[in-house]
């Protein structure tokens, strides 16, 4: 799977999805280089290039909360990467102690109602 990622669209790295393997949620999104990559693919757990210390990460790794790895794939144009996991410890992804990175609500518009749409 390394040799076909398309690091170089996002100057060597490329997002990397991770998502609950029972339930489909998503729990974070993280960068992976292609160092990264060969890491998660090796030891089967989720490896991420850390962008701000610019170093390898395994996430987990000091918290206990690792990211097992049970089925991976690329998105159609192989410029990001999906990791269906299993989360070990105790099960709490984001750094601020949350099961999911994606807990801030943003405001978007109301959606019209079907008898408005047909006016």
């Amino acid at each position: 799977m390394n040799d076909s990622i398309d690091f170089e669209k996002m100057g060597g790295l490329a997002p990397a999805i991770v998502q609950d393997n029972d339930t489909g949620e998503v729990l974070m999104l993280g960068f992976m280089n292609a160092e990264s990559l060969a890491l998660t693919q090796k030891t089967g757990f989720v490896t991420f290039y850390s962008r701000t210390r610019k170093k390898l990460w395994m996430k987990g790794e000091t918290s206990g909360n690792r990211l097992e790895v049970l089925y991976a794939s690329t998105d159609c144009d192989v410029d990001t990467l999906l990791f269906r996991v299993r989360v070990q410890g105790d099960g709490l992804v984001c750094h601020e102690g949350t099961r999911s990175c994606f807990t801030k609500e943003l405001p978007v518009a109301p959606r019209p109602s079907a008898a408005e749409v047909k006016r």
